[in-house]
């Protein structure tokens, strides 16, 4: 059976919010199965928990922002990803900010954390939303879609007519039957343009943004004297970006997404399509593991016991 899995341990971290720019603690907890992911912000009394769930998205500027009764919790997409790129079902998150801290702009920092507290599996079989029929949102254009395959895999495009992302790959296909989230995905950092700071700022976001967090770049170059981790790393980040937004779901994808030009709003509009149509999803499990398709099999291996 593939089954749930959490954390074999109470683990913290701090860091500083991309866009507050004020300090953050973390902790992350384990928790029983069908808990999914609940973050929960502890700073309020009392605390109060926002679920991981595509209806619960927000605001959607530069980030998915999770609100429930005028709370806020911005910033989840990093955290989102590395957990869905490890298969974390459930999982408590308590946070003492509005926001989740940025760390390196990447969900490296994320995978580290979660790998030093361990991962269990738990008697519990583990449940995929598995697409049936393709959905295709459109804005512009830009354009997201989900379609029917036996695994998960992405393929994003994009465009900025910058010098130093066009110079770059612009378009990536992520396969996780053959690739690894951690090599391939985990490392890809958030970007941004000094151009577009001030007017970020005045709307009260990127106040936390340095060269540490995010790459940065001028009307020509990227500033960051490592320059960059990846040849593609803008669109791998996309990547990284839309399989954080797309785990709001509750649970992994057995699907093939595709995107161009989109982003955090639009990878939200995608979601909510295929849950507003009864006929396009359904949940399943698989008892025997060896009848999984491979590409599953392949990305949740069995964990050894404690």
């Amino acid at each position: 059976m593939l089954r749930q899995r959490t954390l074999k341990s109470v683990i913290n971290a701090t860091g500083v919010g991309l866009h507050s720019g004020i300090k953050v603690r973390l902790t992350l907890r384990p928790a029983q199965p069908n808990t999914g992911i609940v973050f929960r912000r502890v700073d309020l009394d009392p605390p109060v928990d926002l679920r991981a769930d595509p209806y619960g998205v927000g605001d959607t500027r530069m980030a998915s922002v999770l609100e429930k009764d005028g709370v806020r919790l911005g910033t989840v997409e990093h955290l989102m990803s590395a957990l869905a790129g490890l298969g974390v079902d459930n999982v408590y998150i308590d946070v003492d900010a509005p926001e989740l801290p940025i760390m390196d702009g990447s969900a490296g920092p994320f995978v580290f954390l979660l790998q030093s507290a361990g991962i269990e599996e738990q008697n519990a079989p583990k449940r995929f939303l598995r697409v049936k029929k393709a959905v295709e949102v459109k804005d512009g254009d830009k354009w997201a879609r989900l379609e029917p395959y036996d695994g998960f895999k992405l393929a994003f495009s994009i465009v900025f007519n910058h010098p130093a992302v066009d110079q770059t790959g612009t378009r990536v296909e992520v396969d996780f039957a053959d690739d690894s989230y951690v090599r391939d995905i985990a490392r890809a950092r958030t970007f941004g343009f000094t151009q577009d700071v001030e007017a970020l700022r005045a709307q009260g976001l990127a106040l936390g943004g340095s060269l540490d967090n995010a790459i940065v770049m001028d009307e020509y170059r990227v500033l960051n004297a490592e320059g960059l981790r990846l040849p593609d790393e803008f669109v791998r980040h996309k990547v990284l970006d839309a399989i954080g937004d797309l785990y709001l779901a509750g649970h992994p994808l057995l699907a093939a997404f595709s995107a161009h030009k989109s982003g955090h709003a639009l990878n939200n509009q995608l979601l909510r399509a295929l849950l507003a149509d009864a006929a396009a999803w359904e949940l399943v499990s698989f008892e025997d593991a060896d009848r999984a398709p491979p590409g599953i099999a392949h990305l949740y291996p069995v964990l050894q016991a404690a």
